[in-house]
């Protein structure tokens, strides 16, 4: 098995446990606030790892392409955790994580359309599959 492989699995383990476990913490406050103390904890775990594991040497590598593109990402990160607490908050941990994990079809159409990656006929079905089961997953 390749590295990246091994790696995208353990995101997905630790993943799983990140909404339960959110959705414990949110008990008794608001999403808003719930969010603002994960990230900050996120931002100082973060913060550490990139101490242990980034040379000084690198930090010469950066670009302002890096930025603008690693900056867009933030955002859109930011934006995703705002709603997918408010949704947590309000709704079942099992129904909005799999919608959540809807992502990947957006992600497989801009790795298209933006990265010029080649998109196969097996990962066009997989995707179909998951649309139908976000349809499924969200009629009453």
């Amino acid at each position: 098995m390749e590295r990246w492989i091994l790696y995208a699995f353990i995101s997905m383990f630790f993943a799983g446990f990140t909404s339960v476990i959110a959705k414990q913490g949110l008990v008794g406050i608001s999403a808003e606030l719930g969010l603002t103390i994960r990230t900050i904890f996120v931002f100082c775990f973060v913060t550490l790892f990139a101490m242990m594991a980034v040379t000084p040497s690198e930090l010469s590598l950066l670009r302002k392409e890096n930025f603008i593109w690693l900056g867009l990402s933030g955002v859109t990160t930011a934006l995703s955790w705002i709603f997918y607490y408010k949704a947590l908050k309000l709704g079942d941990v099992a129904t909005v994580a799999l919608i959540d994990k809807g992502s990947v079809i957006v992600a497989i159409f801009l790795a298209w359309l933006i990265l010029k990656e080649i998109i196969t006929l097996r990962i066009i079905l997989g995707a179909c599959f998951m649309l139908l089961g976000l349809i499924i997953i969200t009629k009453k």
